[in-house]
């Protein structure tokens, strides 16, 4: 199929490559000139595993092309996706901005039919929004289609390539079949792909990630009734979890979520609710307990110093919000780090793949190591606050020798208390 798609950040990038993979023409479109040209270069301005690799090849191959002409996309192309960022708004509200530009672009653009797809994260309702303003600009006719997407950062590729499920909203059968069509060769192993209305899947997106913030912060709260029991969070997180009904994913306890979705889309939630004069609760108390908890492992390390953290040095392992990404929006590094630069202490950091997005954020005002171990040169203590996986298994021997004093703060569980003890640590983590 011959499709377009507007955006290269996050998602749309990943979905024009992925899609390109399947053997479709796909171009890809940006008004930011630099970027364009960038991945003509076949590079990449996100770090996303196994993202470049497939660029580079479809772009070799001809599938994928980039430009900055959004009129000649839209008029080689059947199917355009709007794929362009929804920034939250002051009032927490998602901003549809530049998804409706878009709209109203593609619809002076069109010379025949066309399926346009909102595969950016809005609030319900987008859709008939977007078919409006493409009505008032194009006599042609076309379908508007939802087409939320589920990818995980740091396994988006896998994501879109084996979806768990694709759900399509449509409130025309012409647009719907194109978009079956389209996703078949992704579902082959089984995968449903569920057609429903358009508001529908508008909002199966942001029920998704509410509920998996909710988990996170649900079982944040049992880990701090741990704390205060001496119960271990990780024994009633294993409990919890082999029950079916539950599940164990998003069970594991830490420092609180972050990224580009919970936080936007939970808040993005809450908000277009109360358009409708409903109060979600429950979610107002997860963002709350989601702002708390990033302040957890700060209070524990102020505990350990007797609130005296002035010229004390802090290192820390882990600065983008979740590993395998370089993305810092709403990651828990932020306000610790702030935290312990306004309690006068100094922060050394490192992190395999944040460090420029990092710069960019703090600036002069911590050190950054350029590996991990040099972040622990002569600190008091460390804080691991990303799971990276080569955090899991460091050598302990030469941790203690470059710290001041081997004194860690576990902030994602990633080791087992006994034998930190056994070695020499004095061991903080959460809920434990």
């Amino acid at each position: 199929m011959k499709i377009a798609v507007v955006g290269t950040g996050y998602v749309g990038l990943v979905v024009g490559a992925c899609l390109a993979e399947s053997g479709n023409d796909v171009i890809c479109v940006d008004k930011d000139e630099a970027k364009v040209k960038a991945l003509r270069r076949g590079k990449i301005p996100i770090f996303e595993p196994g993202l470049e690799e497939l660029v580079r090849r479809n772009k070799t191959e001809g599938r994928l092309t980039f430009t900055t002409v959004l009129g000649k996309a839209v008029k080689a192309s059947q199917i355009i996706f709007i794929a362009v960022g929804t920034p939250q708004g002051e009032d927490g509200s998602a901003d549809l901005q530049h998804v409706l530009a878009v709209a109203r672009d593609v619809g002076r653009a069109m010379d025949g039919y066309r399926v346009i797809v909102n595969k950016s994260t809005v609030p319900v309702g987008t859709a008939d929004k977007v078919r409006d303003i493409i009505r008032r600009e194009t006599q042609h006719p076309f379908s508007v289609v939802s087409n939320p997407e589920f990818l995980k950062q740091g396994a988006a590729v896998d994501d879109f390539m084996k979806p768990d499920r694709v759900v399509i909203g449509a409130d025309d059968s012409r647009g719907a079949d194109l978009m079956v069509a389209l996703h078949k060769p992704f579902t082959r192993t089984g995968a449903r792909i569920m057609v429903m209305d358009c508001a529908s899947a508008e909002l199966s997106k942001y029920a998704s990630n509410a509920l998996l913030a909710t988990k996170i912060s649900f079982m944040n709260e049992i880990a701090n009734v741990c704390d205060r029991f001496g119960a271990d969070v990780d024994q009633v997180r294993q409990a919890v979890g082999a029950d079916k009904r539950i599940g164990p994913s998003f069970l594991f306890p830490g420092v609180g979520y972050g990224g580009s979705c919970f936080p936007k889309d939970v808040t993005a939630l809450v908000r277009f609710s109360a358009d409708k004069d409903y109060d979600f609760k429950i979610l107002k108390a997860v963002e709350t307990v989601n702002q708390l908890q990033k302040r957890v492992l700060v209070s524990k390390i102020s505990q350990h110093f007797g609130g005296k953290l002035k010229g004390k040095t802090i290192a820390i392992w882990g600065l983008a919000f979740k590993p395998k990404t370089d993305d810092m929006r709403e990651a828990p590094a932020i306000p610790i780090i702030e935290a312990l630069l306004a309690k006068g202490a100094k922060v050394q950091a490192f992190d395999p793949e944040a460090m420029r997005v990092a710069r960019g954020l703090f600036g002069s005002k911590i050190t950054f190591a350029s590996r991990s171990y040099d972040a622990l040169k002569g600190a008091d203590a460390l804080a691991v606050v990303t799971e990276w996986h080569e955090f899991r298994e460091p050598d302990f021997a030469r941790m203690r020798k470059l710290l001041k004093a081997p004194v860690i703060f576990d902030g994602r569980n990633i080791y087992e208390r006994e034998p930190m003890r056994a070695q020499g640590f004095t061991y903080y983590s959460i809920g434990r």
